[in-house]
C-alpha cells in the first residue's frame, strides 16, 4: 500500500497483521513465569519487585511472603502496574524490548479454598517448593488486570486486556503533539 504526500513522494506504509500480533501476545505471556510489579511505598515513591505467577480465567496471581516489602504495599495498594519483559539475551533491539504491562487491582485472597491456583503453581513452579512456602508466611494475591499495553516492536504496540478479548493496534499520529 502506498501512500501519497503533498510533495509527489510515494512511502511504503507498512501493513500491521493484527491476528499474528496477537497470537504473539498470547505465546509471550504464556511463556512467562515471573512479572516485575510496580507500586509506591508509604512515601509514594515508586517500589518495584517481582513474583513467581500464575494465569487463571483473566486474573494472575502471585504467592509472596509476608517478609517480603511487596507483600505490605500490595495490600495497601488500589492500583499497581504488572509487567512482563523479555529476556535481554533475546532482544535483538532494546529500544523495541517485547513486553506486555496492565493496570491491576491486587487482592490478598489467603490460601484456603483455592487448590486450582495451587495446582497451576504445581505445574509451573514445582510442587515440593511451593508446598514447602504454603507452610510458612505467604498468601496468595489476586491481580485484576484492567487495562494494558504490549509492545513488539517500533511501530508495534497494542492495547490489550490480559486474555487477548481486546488487541487494537496503537497508531501515533506524528502531527499531533498531543498523543501519549
Amino acid at each position: 500500500m502506498y501512500n501519497n504526500f503533498t510533495g509527489g513522494e510515494s512511502v511504503m506504509k507498512k501493513t500491521v497483521d493484527v491476528e499474528k500480533n496477537k497470537e504473539k501476545y498470547l505465546q509471550f505471556v504464556e511463556s512467562k513465569h515471573t512479572i516485575v510489579l510496580s507500586m509506591l511505598d508509604d512515601d509514594g515513591n515508586p517500589f518495584n519487585s517481582c513474583a513467581p505467577f500464575v494465569k487463571k480465567d483473566g486474573k494472575l496471581y502471585i504467592y509472596i511472603s509476608e517478609v517480603a516489602e511487596h507483600f505490605y504495599f500490595l495490600e495497601k495498594s488500589k492500583k499497581i502496574d504488572a509487567l512482563l519483559i523479555a529476556d535481554e539475551g533475546d532482544t535483538k533491539n532494546a529500544f523495541a524490548t517485547e513486553r506486555a504491562r496492565w493496570n491491576c487491582t491486587p487482592k490478598n485472597i489467603g490460601n484456603d479454598g483455592h487448590e486450582d491456583i495451587f495446582e497451576l503453581f504445581y505445574k509451573s513452579h514445582g510442587k515440593a517448593m511451593v508446598e514447602m512456602l504454603q507452610g510458612l508466611d505467604f498468601s496468595l494475591f489476586e491481580l485484576s488486570p484492567q487495562q494494558g499495553r504490549y509492545v513488539i516492536g517500533f511501530g508495534l504496540a497494542f492495547n490489550v486486556d490480559i486474555e487477548g478479548n481486546t488487541f487494537e493496534h496503537v497508531v501515533v499520529d506524528k502531527g499531533n503533539k498531543e498523543n501519549k
